[in-house]
């Protein structure tokens, strides 16, 4: 670089690092001394130190010059004056350096592999270097804001270590820990594992130390036991019983082993193909307590255990061997006791299980938030708490009545591998077997999880229609038909390593949240409206982020979709439905009308028909009357007689032609007939007409109902008396709104009447009830007929007639008006 102005033009200078804050510029010359150039007031500073023309890195006030594979360190007190910290080589030629955010060192090596420093460059005195991915040449380091760490490699793509991961690995205690774990057991303060070949190990004081239980054999630990000295590995061939204090191997026979699960204090399970063995590790005898395949077994009282197979769970009866089915269909891995009669099963693919020894309790599903429903093993914490091992990594399940409460753990949270064989709990740790090595995790850290992520869901574009808008700070608007909106979506939670989703609505629309893992997030045929379209993150462990992500949007109508347009079309369509209505009702009323006109009109024939009847027959019971008298030679009489009669006749015919009469003309009417009849049988009978005070006389009521009934009582019921003087009583009340017309005789009732006499009444009284139910037609009035033998109700004589009906005050009494 030449610079014309404050230095030499004919110097050389090496430029290798720019301090913005101060304006400095600094540099070596050609003979490597550092040169600090001021670039407000262009003035060189010699410094205080000389550096090679090699490869200088610079962390705020921290210089690092590397060469070859020597590392030299200095700080900066002033400007221009530098002290020098720390000087160190390392084995391999240096690719280059990297300081992160954090101060710490890593130095790339040019063969692959880097490493890392634990202390800071505050700290001084960088010492102990952990060496990570061998294999890789590294481009770059970067540590981001939340600490993750991602490696830029030569040829194999970048690689991505999470912040928790990443620490446990570095603290990491004990060492040659790296081995493929497919069992673990502890005793006491030991915790023996089990790999996936032919040996094992036992962890003591943050040590591994492994055993050899056949050499150059590839064959799994499926199971441990431990207790005391004794330790039981049941291997995918055979078991081997392993004494700890003298180191001796002792085989216990050749099995499909799938499961060595404890038994009595001096005894284990052995669960095989062959089936279930029950080992004395003490006398070293065993014998074979069933036949049959078995995964999995658990004494629940002296003499019953449950037995499992690949896809039921029996219980057995040790003493007569005989077995009950009990839960079908469920494959258990493990069964733990919680506490007397309840157990819990972790099962294939089911999830996990309480039950008792009648049945199961209850139930726990990835719908209740497991990671999975395939459950290896159960570890139980305490009768409340117990963890899942799974393929998925590890959960916690902790239940309160009928609340369920789970945290799920990953790589994310410190284990080494997802794929975990079991679990074992020392005091607040948990010991994890995993595919990777031994996760050793402090449970109070592992809960000490936020609850949030701290990261918020970017919106990067919204496509209304066919228009992408990617300036999201003005208004967002689009118009129906182009309704269709999509919302391109991005979380930028790397610790989830990928597997995150979204949970979404859009208020206006919908309060329902939805859940999708696509970051394209589309609505189709929106209505017209106002929006907000509010997003969560959903990272690892189902956790959220701290806050929704909000967009305001406008879907604007077409006019016909505007609510003027939609008032004016529904009062458009309510008229013509109205005049629809209306005219349909209109056709139904003339209609019936018409029908009501006609059938008026037949009713007036009936009625005037049915008068023609009564009209003649009274007639020829008066001729009767006047024949008798004639016959009797009673002059005088029958000259009365024929002068009641003609008035008789003259109202007869007047109110036959009247459709309804007052009650004042009607008792008139009655009191003419009744003396006619006194005369007929020379006083024979007497009678009263009574009306209530409640009743008007000027209420109208059918003419000539009533006079047929009053006949009746008198030719049928009084004419007949020998013994005694006959009596009518009629009488006109007013009850419960209705008019109530009473014709009540003491003749011999109707139950004394001869054959001819009932067929006789009868049709007299059918031209009535004829008559009435004409009138109900015609005037849509209720008239109601009791006829009542009083023998039978009062047990005295007689005949009592009761008509029940509306009175009617100013009614047109012609059929002709």
């Amino acid at each position: 670089m030449f610079l014309n102005q404050g230095l030499p033009l004919l110097d050389n200078y090496y430029v290798f690092s720019l301090d913005v804050a101060n304006q400095l510029l600094y540099m070596s010359d050609d003979h490597d001394k550092i040169v600090a150039y001021d670039i407000q007031r262009r003035k060189k500073i010699l410094c205080n130190i000389s550096m090679p023309k090699s490869t200088i890195y610079r962390k705020g006030d921290f210089f690092i010059s590397q060469k070859n594979n020597k590392v030299n360190i200095y700080k900066r007190s002033s400007h221009h004056y530098f002290k020098k910290i720390q000087s160190f080589s390392v084995g391999e030629k240096i690719h280059q350096l990297v300081i992160d955010n954090d101060y710490r060192l890593w130095v790339c090596l040019d063969k692959g592999g880097v490493f890392y420093y634990r202390q800071t460059l505050f700290d001084g005195n960088l010492s102990n270097p952990i060496k990570l991915m061998d294999t890789f040449i590294m481009n770059h380091i970067m540590v981001d804001r939340d600490h993750n760490i991602w490696f830029s490699t030569r040829n194999n793509g970048v690689y991505f270590i999470t912040d928790k991961f990443f620490k446990n690995y570095i603290h990491l205690p004990v060492k040659n820990n790296s081995s493929f774990i497919t069992a673990i057991a502890k005793n006491g303060k030991t915790i023996i594992l089990g790999y996936n070949e032919a040996k094992s190990g036992i962890l003591k004081a943050n040590t591994i130390s492994d055993i050899i239980l056949e050499k150059n054999r590839k064959i799994e630990t499926k199971a441990i036991f431990s207790k005391g000295n004794t330790i039981i590995f049941g291997l995918s061939l055979n078991a081997i019983q392993y004494d700890i204090s003298t180191h001796k191997i002792a085989p216990v026979g050749d099995y499909s082993l799938k499961n060595v699960l404890p038994y009595t204090d001096n005894s284990v399970f052995l669960c095989t193909s062959q089936g279930l063995t029950v080992y004395n590790f003490i006398t070293h005898n065993s014998f074979q307590l069933l036949n049959d395949r078995t995964y999995n077994a658990l004494p629940y009282d002296k003499d019953n255990i449950f037995v499992g197979d690949f896809k039921n769970l029996y219980k057995l009866n040790v003493k007569t061997k005989k077995k009950t089915l009990f839960l079908e269909g469920y494959y258990f891995t493990d069964i733990k006791k919680l506490k007397p009669n309840i157990y819990i099963g972790a099962t294939n693919l089911n999830g996990i299980l309480f039950f008792n020894n009648t049945g199961i309790i209850k139930r726990i599903t990835e719908k209740d938030g497991l990671s999975t429903d395939q459950i290896k093993k159960i570890e139980v914490e305490n009768e409340k708490v117990f963890w899942a091992s799974t393929n998925s990594g590890l959960s916690r399940i902790e239940v309160r009545g009928a609340e369920i409460k789970i945290n799920n753990f990953t790589q994310t949270d410190g284990l080494p591998s997802n794929v975990v064989a079991g679990c074992v709990i020392q005091e607040d740790t948990i010991y994890a077997a995993t595919s990777k090595g031994l996760g050793i995790l402090p449970i109070s850290n592992l809960l000490a999880q936020q609850k949030f992520i701290n990261k918020k869901v970017i919106i990067n574009s919204v496509t209304i229609g066919d228009h992408e808008i990617l300036d999201l700070s003005k208004e967002i608007t689009g118009q129906t038909p182009d309704n269709t909106v999509t919302f391109d979506v991005s979380f930028p939670d790397y610790t989830s390593q990928g597997k995150i989703k979204f949970k979404y609505k859009i208020e206006g629309l919908s309060d329902e949240w939805q859940i999708s893992s696509s970051p394209k997030i589309t609505y189709n045929a929106l209505p017209p409206g106002t929006y907000v379209f509010k997003v969560f993150g959903l990272g690892y462990n189902g956790k959220q982020s701290y806050t929704s992500s909000n967009l305001s949007f406008e879907i604007k109508p077409k006019f016909w979709q505007t609510w003027w347009f939609k008032l004016l079309l529904i009062t458009i369509v309510a008229s013509f439905i109205f005049s629809l209505i209306t005219l349909y009702f209109q056709k139904k009323r003339n209609k019936k009308l018409e029908t009501l006109y006609y059938e008026k009109k037949i009713a007036e024939l009936e009625l005037q028909a049915i008068k023609a009847q009564i009209n003649p027959h009274f007639i020829y019971n008066c001729l009767n009357s006047i024949q008798f008298l004639l016959y009797k030679k009673d002059y005088s009489e029958t000259e009365n007689y024929l002068d009641i009669f003609s008035q008789m006749i003259r109202k007869t015919l007047y109110y036959s032609e009247k459709t309804f009469m007052p009650i004042k003309e009607e008792i008139e009417y009655l009191s003419l007939y009744l003396n006619m009849e006194k005369l007929r049988l020379k006083e024979q009978f007497d009678y009263t007409i009574s009306v209530s005070e409640t009743v008007k006389e000027n209420w109208i009521i059918p003419s000539l109902l009533i006079q047929p009934f009053v006949e009746n009582a008198i030719k049928h019921g009084i004419s007949n008396l020998k013994e005694r003087k006959g009596n009518v009583q009629i009488l006109f009340d007013y009850v419960d709104s209705l008019l109530c017309i009473t014709i009540e005789d003491n003749g011999t009732g109707i139950g004394s009447w001869g054959e001819s006499t009932t067929k006789a009444h009868s049709f007299g009284v059918k031209l009535s009830q004829k008559r009435i139910e004409t009138f109900k037609q015609l005037f849509e009035t209720d008239i109601t007929l009791e006829i009542t033998d009083l023998y039978e109700k009062q047990q005295k004589p007689g005949t009592q007639i009761k008509l029940y009906m509306t009175p009617y005050e100013n009614q047109n009494t012609s059929l002709h008006h």
